[in-house]
């Protein structure tokens, strides 16, 4: 006979036979413990290494990474850092539906804890490793709109002691331009062309080097305990559901997020993503160019100039699995997006890649609609969800906003 792990309500466990009608008891088979547990804090794994990056770890890296992370002067027109899009104060992204730097970008801010244990970054997972995304809206005409050779000379100006201190010196930069690098501008690009190849080398090696203090910066962003969490530490530990923690309709939310509602198929594992692509029918949204997710974000990667096997990258030679095994030109990838992690998901309304979906309630409803897709085909068959177990599908969601683990000083800005 299965085990069954009961709710105490008012300290009087409540019988098996009345559970269906009584709103303060529930619950739990072996297999859906096991299932709740496998979602919790208490089964993540420890941060894996990134072989890319040998600085990852290096606590002089990570804090050289959180000055860049805030610092203006990385940007075209001086206004724009890291830090515009990834707002500490709201879960290191910014609220709106589409990300805004010194123009307005096509997609969603993504937030930045728990990261470290993605294979790919971005909805379109074209970068493979936290440094080298980081460098992507550095040269983006409408994130950062700066070049390489700017950033270097930031470096040369104000972090040469602490970057010399971590990679070593700094090249001799008196002949390089001040703004030049392969990027849209054309005074910049021109620049660049003119550069001998050695000098833009050393300038590259710079401009990879601040994608690597950056990601250690960003490595040490994770997740703390949620209500969630909480909940099933204490089913797990005492074998008994806790009181008090979540609402029966967060209960109730959670047993459909594992079972009829299907959620746990994507969002699986301690960070509730698969960091896998999917179809999932998301409309366009307004205004909005073509975007076929994945199918082109794959070649990007591939083709990038700072990925796992590029000269650039500390990885020993040809140890880059995630590249070997990649899928190409594959049509189920068409307007596939990364799955996101719901964690703090209650508080980054927009949602979807492009902010195309206002609420929570919202998205549940496009779940349960299965709307066809702009192009490919969608993954997702309609739920058949009532609106009471849609709110309380949303209620267990809610569930899972919790604090964000660093070192204190990195959750904010330098002073």
């Amino acid at each position: 006979m299965k085990r069954q792990i009961l709710v105490v309500a008012s300290g009087v466990a409540l019988a098996a036979a009345t559970a269906e009608s009584t709103e303060w008891s529930t619950q739990w088979a072996d297999g859906e413990v096991e299932t709740l547990a496998s979602l919790s804090l208490d089964a993540l794994e420890p941060l894996p290494a990134d072989p890319t990056n040998r600085y990852a770890d290096d606590p002089r890296a990570a804090a050289l990474g959180r000055r860049i992370f805030f610092d203006t002067r990385l940007s075209s027109n001086g206004a724009v850092s890291c830090a515009t899009c990834h707002e500490p104060a709201r879960d290191f992204q910014d609220g709106k539906a589409l990300a805004q730097g010194v123009g307005t970008t096509d997609r969603r801010t993504m937030p930045i804890a728990g990261t470290a244990y993605s294979p790919f970054l971005f909805w379109d997972g074209r970068k493979d490793s936290q440094w080298s995304q980081a460098l992507g809206p550095l040269e983006s005409p409408v994130e950062h709109g700066g070049s390489r050779a700017q950033y270097a000379h930031v470096i040369d100006a104000g972090y040469r002691a602490e970057y010399e201190a971590v990679f070593g010196p700094l090249p001799d930069l008196s002949a390089v331009p001040r703004t030049a690098g392969p990027v849209a501008d054309p005074v910049a690009s021109a620049a660049w062309a003119s550069m001998p190849e050695s000098e833009r080398e050393s300038v590259t090696r710079v401009f990879a080097n601040i994608g690597k203090a950056i990601a250690a910066y960003e490595r040490t962003i994770r997740h703390a305990p949620s209500r969630f969490d909480r909940y099933v530490h204490e089913l797990t530990t005492t074998g008994r559901a806790p009181e008090g923690v979540l609402t029966d309709d967060e209960v109730a939310g959670a047993r459909l997020f594992i079972g009829k509602a299907g959620c746990i198929n994507c969002h699986n594992g301690p960070l509730f993503t698969d960091d896998y692509f999917h179809n999932t029918g998301v409309p366009v949204g307004r205004g909005a160019p073509s975007d076929i997710g994945r199918h082109k974000g794959a070649e990007q990667v591939v083709a990038d100039e700072f990925n796992c096997r590029s000269t650039y990258s500390d990885a020993p030679s040809g140890e880059c699995p995630e590249l070997d095994y990649i899928v190409l030109d594959s049509d189920e990838m068409v307007r596939a997006f990364k799955t996101p992690s719901l964690r703090n998901v209650a508080a980054r309304a927009p949602y979807m890649h492009a902010g195309q979906i206002a609420t929570l309630e919202d998205v549940v409803r496009h779940y349960e609609r299965a709307p066809r897709s702009p192009a490919g085909q969608t993954e997702l068959h309609g739920l058949r969800l009532s609106n009471r177990e849609i709110r309380q599908l949303v209620a267990f969601l809610e569930s899972l906003s919790g604090p964000l683990s660093a070192p204190p000083s990195f959750l904010h800005e330098p002073r």
